[in-house]
């Protein structure tokens, strides 16, 4: 059975429940039913379920929502980060041994451009019983707390040197010029003791 739509010269086109069937050699069809007064959802309802589609109840939803996290920031942020190669930077990882260090830094650094917060507030939202996006999702963290990022930066200090070594032999080609931001930095008092010399 297959519903098919009639032009009808004219006037509206007919919309009519058919078979087809054989007879001898040929293929042959019977109209079974004018459905052209029926209103057209319940006309595209009946294409679906002849399709093998299901028939959901009237004022049932067919979907229902438990939760949705933003994604396309995290996309963006993580994206860049790995096509520039930081998480390369920061250790390699593989299916086999996860290197969780290493995606718990990655995860401070996104959620630090996303979005700054404490270590705490980081973790809660990197959890995915208290997830703010999809971060902790796409590094694949499961549980986060605040005492795993520590131990992450103290990790990521252990490595520094490296890290640091690795990102100017990237960056800086003979006598590029790097400039600093130290506007978290402060000076208390009216003059300076230090003497440059």
């Amino acid at each position: 059975m297959y519903v098919e739509t009639v032009p009808n010269r004219n006037s509206p086109p007919a919309i009519l429940l058919r078979e087809s069937y054989r007879d001898g050699n040929t293929v042959r069809k019977r109209t079974l039913l004018n459905l052209s007064d029926w209103p057209a959802e319940h006309i595209e309802g009946l294409r679906g379920v002849l399709k093998g589609g299901v028939v959901i109840p009237a004022g049932q939803e067919a979907l229902a929502v438990e939760r949705s996290l933003p994604h396309g920031h995290v996309a963006a942020v993580l994206g860049m980060a790995r096509a520039i190669g930081l998480d390369r930077l920061l250790g390699p990882r593989n299916s086999r041994e996860p290197n969780r260090p290493r995606d718990l830094v990655m995860a401070m650094i996104v959620s630090r451009v996303i979005a700054p917060t404490s270590k705490l507030a980081t973790a809660k939202a990197l959890d995915p019983a208290t997830a703010a996006s999809s971060l902790g999702v796409e590094l694949a963290l499961s549980e986060v707390d605040e005492d795993e990022l520590y131990a992450a930066l103290d990790w990521l200090h252990e490595r520094q040197g490296a890290i640091e070594a690795g990102l100017a032999k990237q960056h800086l080609k003979g006598g590029t010029l790097v400039l600093y931001d130290v506007s978290s930095s402060y000076v208390e008092g009216r003059c300076c003791r230090v003497s440059l010399r």
